[in-house]
């Protein structure tokens, strides 16, 4: 299936979470921030929430620095 991810559409596979987006990514979850359709999604939430064909995602980086 397709999705806007940061603007871009990718491929996924079905049946995909935010959790297996973010491990085909190979994006860490502790320092990223998820918006599923204009909708920020909990942590606690990323391996129960399915995504779907034409989903909108947004992934924000944390960063560090001084």
């Amino acid at each position: 299936m397709k999705i806007m991810l940061n603007g871009d559409f990718v491929e996924t596979a079905e049946g995909s979470t935010v959790e297996l987006l973010l491990l085909q990514l190979d994006i860490s979850r502790e320092r990223v921030a998820v918006e599923l359709n204009a909708d920020i999604i909990p942590k606690a939430d990323y391996e129960k929430q399915l995504l779907c064909d034409g989903d909108r995602i947004e992934i924000v980086h944390f960063v560090g620095g001084g």
